[in-house]
C-alpha cells in the first residue's frame, strides 16, 4: 500500500509539473525570462500561484528545470544515431524526429535558442559538461560510418550543426517561413515536405543514395 501511494504521488507530481511547464513555455516565449511572471504562468495553467511555488522555489528555478526537461526529452527522442543502424535509416530517423519536434513543440526550440542567444547563462555548465559527452557519442558514430566507407568523408560536427539548424529553423523562424510560403500556418503536409526535402539534401550530401 505504501509503494502504491508513493507511485501515485509521483505520477501526480509529474502531471502537475507538466502542466506548469507547458504554461511556462508560453510565458517565456512571449515575454522572455526577464519579463515572464509567475502570476501569469499560474493563470495560464489555471492553478493557484502557491501550487507553482510548491514545486519550484522561484522563476529562476522553474526556468532552469524547464530547460533541463527540454534537454532530457531531446536527448531521449534524438538518440537515433547508432552503428547498429544504416546511415540512411539513422539519419532519416534523426531528421524526422527533429522536424516533428519543431512541428509539435516549437516553444521548446524557441526557449532553447533564446537561452543560447543570450549567452547560455543557465546552460553554460551543461554545454561544457554533459552536452560534450553526448555530442562525442554522436560524432563517434558518424566517424565509424566514414571509416567503414558507408558515407563520404564529412566533418561530423558540421553535419550535426546542419541538421540542427535546418530542422529547428521551422520552429524558431516559423513566422518568416509561413510568410515566405504565403500561408497563415504550416500544414501536416508542409512538414512532411520538409522531412522529405531535408532528408534528400542531407543524405545526398553525405554520399548516400
Amino acid at each position: 500500500m505504501v509503494v502504491k501511494a508513493k507511485a501515485s504521488e509521483g505520477n501526480i507530481r509529474q502531471k502537475n509539473k507538466a502542466v506548469i511547464f507547458n504554461a511556462a513555455k508560453k510565458e517565456f516565449v512571449t515575454y522572455g525570462f526577464k519579463g515572464a511572471s509567475i502570476k501569469r504562468i499560474a493563470e495560464r495553467a489555471n492553478i493557484a500561484r502557491a501550487n507553482i511555488h510548491y514545486y519550484f522555489q522561484d522563476k529562476t528555478d522553474l526556468y532552469q528545470q524547464l530547460l533541463s526537461n527540454i534537454i532530457s526529452v531531446w536527448n531521449r527522442d534524438y538518440d537515433t544515431l547508432s552503428v547498429d543502424k544504416t546511415p540512411k535509416q539513422a539519419l532519416s530517423d534523426y531528421i524526422r524526429a527533429k522536424v516533428m519536434h519543431s512541428k509539435d513543440d516549437p516553444d521548446s526550440s524557441r526557449i532553447f535558442a533564446s537561452e543560447l542567444i543570450h549567452g547560455a547563462p543557465v546552460l553554460n555548465d551543461y554545454l561544457y559538461g554533459g552536452f560534450g559527452t553526448w555530442l562525442q557519442s554522436q560524432v563517434d558514430v558518424i566517424n565509424a560510418w566514414i571509416e567503414q566507407g558507408l558515407i563520404d568523408k564529412v566533418n561530423p560536427h558540421h553535419l550535426l550543426f546542419l541538421i540542427w539548424s535546418s530542422t529547428q529553423h521551422y520552429a524558431d523562424f516559423n513566422v518568416q517561413v509561413v510568410a515566405a510560403l504565403d500561408k497563415e500556418a504550416m500544414s501536416d503536409e508542409d512538414f512532411e515536405d520538409v522531412v522529405t526535402s531535408l532528408t534528400q539534401i542531407i543524405l545526398k550530401g553525405c554520399g548516400i543514395d
